[in-house]
């Protein structure tokens, strides 16, 4: 007897972009949930492409030309690589060696760039060097994670798995980089009857919610110029966390709970589960962005700890409240953003 399958019976196996862009969801204690992503920006990578195909902005043979020093940068390669398009990524000394590594092997081209005290820092360094390599190749295609509208959007996949795993829920917390994961996840979830709180995680010395600019030791969260895609007024709240903090964390995710994250991750289960201890009520979820693999010889190491002269403690005081960006300081704090726009909550801060 010959068995055949049905042509509307759902596929057996996937591609490794299918397979893994999209995260599990992780009970956590008692009220806190994990959106838990192998390598959350392969997601907004895979969007981006499918949708420029579709517009006819890619085709065979199209050089791909992206600024990224983290988790992008390979989300795209992994694309392109799959796809045969030839991709440069613009990037800093941030690129450690084994992304760097991992990035080549696939064919990725990386140029690195350094902050020569250009506006916007190094990422307004990056982005120059990519407008110039644009000039030189007509025929290119910049994702533009930054400002690609296509980079939240593609996000209603993960708000739509939420809501069947979880149902309603009360509080969403995430870092922000690009604006990418927190906005689209939290436009996902709203578009129904519920409207769930949304805590953006930052870093000191970002300025994407005000605060100064300055050197920032964790990296892959915060930015040194405003991304198009935070969309500011969907923040309740914003908190500003500091390294020594979120890798005590990120140790204290995989030590605690098994969860072998990268320092991003770390930073959002900092200000989740502080949050979900003082509203057990609520049901709150965190974004976790990537695994900790890329980290070991840098977060878990306790000598690279020592040689950049961070202590990994834990944030027990919990957060400083404080009255506008101006005032985040150093150590952990958090600010009532209130869902209102940039110019509105930083209007203080520039008046004074």
């Amino acid at each position: 007897m010959t068995e055949t399958t049905s042509p509307h019976a759902p596929k057996a196996y996937a591609s490794i972009i299918e397979a893994t862009e999209l995260p599990r969801i992780i009970h956590v204690t008692d009220n806190l949930y994990a959106a838990a992503f192998s390598l959350m920006k392969l997601l907004p990578a895979r969007f981006i492409v499918d949708r420029a195909e579709r517009a006819g902005l890619l085709t065979p043979g199209t050089p791909v030309i992206e600024t990224s020093s983290g988790t992008f940068a390979l989300g795209l390669a992994m694309v392109c690589a799959q796809r045969g398009y030839p991709l440069t990524i613009v990037g800093d000394p941030a690129i450690d060696r084994d992304l760097r590594n991992r990035l080549e092997m696939l064919g990725t081209k990386v140029v690195i760039v350094h902050d020569e005290g250009q506006a916007g820092g190094i990422q307004g360094a990056r982005l120059a060097r990519v407008a110039e390599l644009r000039r030189e190749h007509p025929d290119s295609f910049v994702p533009g994670q930054y400002d690609n509208p296509d980079n939240p959007a593609a996000y209603a996949a993960v708000g739509d798995l939420v809501a069947q795993s979880l149902g309603a829920l009360d509080c969403l917390v995430g870092p922000v980089g690009s604006g990418g994961s927190t906005c689209g996840i939290a436009a996902s979830l709203r578009r129904g009857d519920h409207d769930p709180r949304l805590i953006g995680v930052d870093t000191h010395g970002s300025v994407i919610f005000g605060a100064p600019e300055g050197h920032r030791v964790l990296r892959g969260l915060g930015s040194s110029i405003v991304p198009g895609n935070v969309e500011h007024a969907a923040y309740d709240e914003v908190h500003w966390v500091a390294p020594g903090e979120a890798f005590h964390a990120t140790r204290e995710l995989y030590r605690r709970h098994g969860l072998f994250m990268g320092p991003t991750s770390g930073a959002s289960f900092q200000v989740a589960s502080w949050w979900a201890r003082r509203h057990p009520a609520e049901k709150v979820l965190m974004v976790l962005p990537d695994e900790g693999y890329r980290y070991q010889s840098t977060v878990y190491d306790d000598s690279w700890l020592r040689a950049q002269g961070i202590v990994a403690a834990p944030g027990d005081r919990g957060p400083r409240l404080v009255d506008e960006p101006a005032d985040a300081g150093r150590t952990w704090s958090r600010l009532l953003w209130d869902r209102r726009g940039r110019a509105t909550a930083v209007a203080p801060a520039v008046a004074s």
